[in-house]
């Protein structure tokens, strides 16, 4: 993917998390569209083209545990603020390797979908391909650094099937020979965390994505 995030992520993704020794490492952005902080366990890596100064001049004088700073409402308020970008909420940060193979559900692959998740992938992420399914969607594209990152939808009337598990599934069979795929779910939408995490998708951090405006 060709960043320091991205040699981050891939390691992530490995299994190589880093050091949770309390720090926070300053990166670049990996492109314009991109910045935020994720937090892995105890180490936290914020991606911006903001001075590295400020940003660990910010988090130095807030009152709260330096392991949680980097995703505290006020620093990610004042990034906010500084960067004129906004957000919207923070997601766990899931990864799962590929599988090989046909995936075992039935696919049709979409080449000009109107689908209102497919719109707002476009807007976060490249190379969007989208598969139905009877009930539901699968997008797959490049997102943060490059990585593919997957999103499922499920129909109203087809949930508590299993039918999130199989698209979330089938997302590894789509990701090409050899790449991991991430996934984020919102913390508090536990239908989707169980979902992924039952299609083999294991947490590593957590994600507040600055958007720009």
């Amino acid at each position: 993917m060709g960043s320091e995030l991205a040699e981050i992520l891939d390691a992530a993704a490995a299994g190589r998390l880093p050091a949770p020794d309390g720090g926070t490492t300053v990166v670049p952005q990996p492109g314009d569209r991109d910045a935020g902080v994720i937090a892995f366990t105890a180490h936290s890596v914020v991606f911006t083209d903001e001075d590295p100064r400020w940003v660990r001049g910010t988090l130095a004088v807030l009152d709260c545990d330096r392991l949680a700073a980097a995703l505290h409402p006020r620093f990610l308020a004042a990034l906010l603020e500084r960067t004129g970008r906004s957000m919207d909420t923070i997601d766990l940060l899931t990864v799962a390797s590929p599988l090989a193979g046909a995936p075992p559900l039935q696919l049709n692959e979409l080449t000009d979908a109107a689908h209102p998740r497919v719109t707002r992938a476009r807007q976060h992420r490249d190379d969007i391909r989208v598969w139905a399914a009877d009930g539901g969607v699968v997008i797959l594209g490049r997102g943060v650094a490059g990585r593919w990152e997957a999103a499922i939808e499920v129909d109203e009337g087809r949930r508590e099937e299993g039918l999130g598990r199989a698209l979330a599934r089938a997302a590894r069979y789509l990701v090409p020979t050899g790449q991991p795929v991430w996934a984020q779910q919102a913390a508090g939408n536990a239908r989707s965390v169980r979902a992924f995490q039952a299609a083999g998708f294991r947490p590593v951090g957590a994600e507040a994505l600055l958007l720009d405006r």
